[in-house]
């Protein structure tokens, strides 16, 4: 039978529970089942919601030099204190959840695109194609990721650009070996053995039925690594590297006080760092319950 895989390869790869449930009866579920989960992704929600009204959420401008209200500890007039240079501290931390949300997010999406026409086309391909892919892959992975893309940036120059490209480098060996493992399994189906002798073309077997078992992998993977490119994203600001001042990012404004000072005021240091844990935790933990959900063996745990 050629089309949607069989429903015992369906239920192997956790796709066969969501088929034909609404959307909103899938996050019920998920919700009830996972609490955590569902606690993680109303906190996400968020700070999407404070990424996307930072402007109306702001109580200062977060570029507005006030030397007079320079280092003042957090008040009713500034709850989260103030900087070397009297900028509101609450204000640059609400702006810089957009900017670590956008380069962890385009981060992601770019290289889970690049990693499934990688993973899938070098899996069912093989040959010499699969060699050279790998190799490459394994050269990459060879340098330490933050290492890499500090040899990057350092090419590339800071930006936003320069930053999505580095990370989008060091993200793409991984999920693409990812992949190519499911590939690799998945193209010994009877499904995809029919679909040759009913004569589907190599293109429409990798897209039609075996890109759609990647589905579940990649979503669980993707979800872990947006804790992580902010993570990294912060190292790079952290370490001067990444984008620019004044424009305030998570990692700029911890590693902008660590250079100014060896010992930095404590609320300089405490609330940025606290939003970046908050914010790896919860995706962490939102992608190790959509995990649980999608693996059948993890049924009923």
């Amino acid at each position: 039978m050629i089309g949607p895989p069989t429903e015992a390869v369906a239920e192997r790869t956790g796709i066969a529970r969501l088929a034909g449930i609404p959307i909103g009866g899938v996050l019920f579920r998920f919700v009830r089942r996972y609490p955590v989960g569902g606690a993680m992704g109303l906190v996400i929600a968020l700070l999407v919601f404070t990424a996307i009204a930072a402007p109306v959420l702001a109580p200062y401008d977060p570029l507005q030099v006030k030397v007079v209200d320079a280092r003042q500890p957090p008040s009713s007039n500034h709850l989260f204190g103030t900087d070397y240079m009297g900028r509101d501290l609450l204000s640059r931390v609400i702006y810089g959840t957009r900017v670590s949300l956008f380069v962890s997010v385009a981060v992601v999406g770019m290289s889970t695109v690049i990693s499934m026409t990688l993973g899938v086309s070098s899996g069912y391909i093989g040959g010499r194609y699969d060699m050279i892919t790998q190799r490459v892959i394994e050269v990459i992975l060879a340098f330490p990721g933050l290492v890499l893309a500090l040899a990057l940036l350092t090419a590339l120059g800071a930006g936003v650009i320069p930053i999505l490209i580095a990370l989008t480098v060091v993200q793409i060996p991984t999920t693409t070996r990812v992949i190519r493992s499911v590939v690799l399994s998945v193209k010994e189906y009877p499904f995809v053995d029919a679909a040759r002798a009913m004569g589907a073309s190599h293109l429409r077997i990798m897209l039609r039925h075996i890109a759609p078992q990647a589905v579940a992998p990649v979503l669980v993977l993707s979800t872990a690594s947006l804790g992580g490119t902010i993570i990294a994203e912060a190292s790079l600001g952290f370490l001067g590297l990444g984008i620019p001042p004044p424009t305030p990012t998570w990692g700029n404004l911890l590693g902008g006080v660590v250079t100014a000072t060896l010992k930095p005021l404590w609320w300089l240091v405490v609330f940025p760092g606290v939003a970046i844990v908050i914010t790896v935790l919860a995706f962490n933990l939102l992608g190790d319950n959509i995990r649980d959900a999608v693996d059948p063996r993890l049924r009923g745990t």
